[in-house]
């Protein structure tokens, strides 16, 4: 299918023309940013969403898959969604339960939901979809990569038709699991490193530039005036992590770390880039998890992900302010 579509920012300047939609599976495990990365690439013209696969992450399977299929009923969204890996490759499980709560995404009430999920394992159908494509799917994980390492471990065939891999993971710095590891790492270190040594395309947003996206009571406000359901929805997750990224994380708001891997997709001139070597720690010592960026090319190793560095948060909040009017 060819569309095209424009974005502006406050300048009237920044447009960007897309021909072809880029075709992506979302991996995810809801989480308040996962819900709001959903529902940008379901609705923006720029995206082909095929399905979405939950994984445990921020919380249990048992609770991200049924907040995935909360939030796609909520607002209408009907692509298939997959239950995945319900426990981490090799480490014991952990979840965020202090940032995202009890439910995993604490704050929205939803009614009831009939809505199931298919009947395949995520694994199956990840593996499935890119073997039967001609090599043009993107895969988007923005939780723990055992959906993706997994899919690479029982079909190797997968890897060179994956077009890339635009992840929300890891940090050119420091970690909010540990001082060294980033949560989504940390919760499947020996996934992260099986990921990032496929030899596939690997763009990765990291702490280090997710963590400017803060959502902060303006920008609340400012999405609260589209006036549909998309909109509350949106202030119904960001005020709940207002509070608990504040207490646990010390910063004045809840970043939507996801979101970044979808604008990416949609506008890379949002972000500045940066070619790097990246190392999963899987030895167990205090780096456990962590992401060693090889900034500067000390190693001498060839880069294996495009990392951001910053994001022109005008832009970026544009971009998620105009998809979330597309909705009624």
């Amino acid at each position: 299918m060819i569309v095209e579509c424009y974005t502006e920012n406050n300048n009237r300047t920044g447009k960007f023309k897309t021909m072809n939609r880029t075709k992506i599976i979302l991996d995810c495990d809801p989480g308040h940013d996962d819900a709001i990365a959903i529902m940008i690439a379901a609705k923006h013209p720029a995206i082909e969403l095929l399905g979405i696969t939950a994984v445990a992450g921020n919380q249990t399977l048992d609770k991200t898959l049924p907040n995935a299929l909360n939030v796609a009923e909520c607002l209408g969204i009907d692509v298939p969604i997959y239950g995945g890996m319900s426990l981490p490759m090799v480490r014991d499980q952990i979840v965020a339960e202090n940032i995202h709560g009890v439910s995993g995404m604490d704050g929205p009430v939803f009614p009831p939901n009939a809505r199931k999920a298919e009947p395949i394992h995520a694994v199956t159908y990840i593996i499935n979809t890119l073997l039967e494509s001609d090599g043009d799917i993107t895969l988007v994980p923005v939780g723990p990569l055992s959906n993706i390492a997994m899919a690479m471990r029982m079909e190797p065939r997968i890897l060179p038709k994956i077009k890339q891999i635009v992840l929300m993971g890891g940090s050119t710095g420091h970690g909010n699991a540990t001082a060294a590891a980033e949560f989504n790492f940390y919760a499947d270190p020996e996934a992260a490193s099986v990921v990032f040594r496929s030899g596939v395309p690997i763009v990765m947003m990291g702490l280090n530039l997710t963590d400017q996206t803060i959502c902060t009571p303006d920008i609340i406000e400012r999405i609260k005036k589209t006036d549909n359901k998309a909109g509350k929805l949106f202030g119904e997750l960001m005020r709940f992590t207002l509070e608990t990224q504040r207490i646990h994380n010390g910063l004045a708001a809840g970043p939507v770390h996801d979101v970044t891997c979808i604008a990416y997709l949609i506008d890379p001139s949002i972000f500045e880039m940066k070619e790097m070597y990246v190392q999963i720690d899987t030895a167990g010592s205090a780096g456990y998890g962590g992401s060693f960026c090889d900034s500067w090319g000390c190693s001498k190793k060839k880069a294996n992900a495009l990392v951001g560095v910053s994001i022109d948060l005008d832009r970026f909040w544009n971009l998620i302010e105009e998809t979330i009017r597309y909705y009624h």
